[in-house]
């Protein structure tokens, strides 16, 4: 199905300022790639770490577009969302490192389920396509309760195979719930290529069966993101129900740390556009300089006090088990 969505002569316009702080937060995201990367390395880091190299444009780019009143099933690679959406950096790391000073207090290390409800960080499913199922749920309640607000769905191509992404789009689309399904096609689940595994060339062409929208967008370039998830949201919040949006990116690492790659063509990155330098090309060239001092310094604070927080003891897996 074509995608109509409305569009108005600021449709292609933003603001600097949000130029801006999507660039800082593009090189908050990238530097946390390179600080695991050398965490693990040299034993700091212990945890599952799924890189999120290469695909920083395709949130960043979608978290600057959401409203206050949205909420986010995100996914677990890298730390684009949680960043994108602005979370707090120590409880970001914090999380990752298993500290009791991350947002879940101590249980994450490597895949965390950050949580930050004033953000509308939800957090995270145990499975790979509960963000479909859980995010459909949060939908349906702000129908019903009346809330504001959409909520968005995030999740890779090859989550897209899974039962929870039909099932779910067949209660959504009939109940027209604010929902956004929200795609990261960076090519590969695991090491299955996506060309090799799918019966259609996109996910977004997937969106006909159901009778919705879909569309696909350039995922390296964050400010192309922005508009398409601005307008996705607005057609989703205007009660028309759900639509798919599909980013297309780049894994330009791994799928975990340690995995080499060996299965990739050769040729894979020869169009590749890294999604910082491609950011970085729309902020104002004066502005560069200072906004990249500002992020290695909010990078390398946030970073000393994850580090300085206590390890948990055993006692954390028996919490947040009951009402307290």
């Amino acid at each position: 199905m074509a995608l109509t969505l409305p569009r108005n002569e600021t449709a292609a316009k933003i603001d600097e300022d949000v130029v801006r702080r999507m660039y800082h937060r593009i090189l908050i995201a990238r530097g946390v790639e390179d600080l695991f990367a050398k965490w693990a390395k040299d034993g700091t880091f212990n945890g599952w770490w799924h890189p999120g190299r290469g695909q920083e444009g395709a949130a960043i780019g979608a978290m600057a577009a959401l409203g206050p009143d949205d909420q986010i099933m995100w996914y677990h690679r890298g730390v684009n969302w949680p960043v994108g959406r602005g979370m707090d950096l120590e409880l970001v790391l914090a999380d990752l490192l298993g500290r009791v000073n991350g947002s879940t207090g101590g249980k994450g290390a490597g895949a965390p389920h950050w949580v930050d409800h004033k953000l509308g960080l939800i957090g995270s499913g145990g499975t790979l396509g509960t963000a479909h199922v859980i995010g459909g749920g949060l939908a349906l309640a702000k129908q019903v309760l009346g809330k504001p607000g959409i909520v968005v769905a995030g999740f890779g191509d090859g989550t897209a195979a899974r039962g929870t992404f039909h099932e779910t789009l067949m209660q959504a689309v009939p109940w027209k719930l604010p929902l956004l399904y929200l795609v990261e096609n960076n090519k590969w689940a695991v090491a299955t290529a996506f060309a090799d595994s799918s019966p259609t060339p996109t996910v977004a062409e997937r969106a006909s069966a159901y009778g919705i929208p879909g569309r696909t967008v350039d995922g390296q370039d964050a400010i192309a993101v922005y508009h398409a998830v601005a307008e996705a949201r607005e057609y989703v919040a205007a009660g028309n129900g759900p639509m798919i949006l599909e980013t297309l990116t780049y894994r330009a690492g791994g799928h975990y740390f340690g995995d080499v790659g060996a299965y990739r063509p050769k040729d894979e990155f020869d169009d590749y556009r890294d999604p910082v330098e491609v950011l970085r090309s729309y902020v104002p060239a004066g502005d560069v300089a200072a906004i990249e001092a500002a992020a290695a310094a909010e990078l390398q604070e946030a970073a000393q006090k994850a580090l300085d927080g206590e390890i948990p003891g055993r006692d954390v897996i028996f919490k947040n088990l009951y009402a307290e």
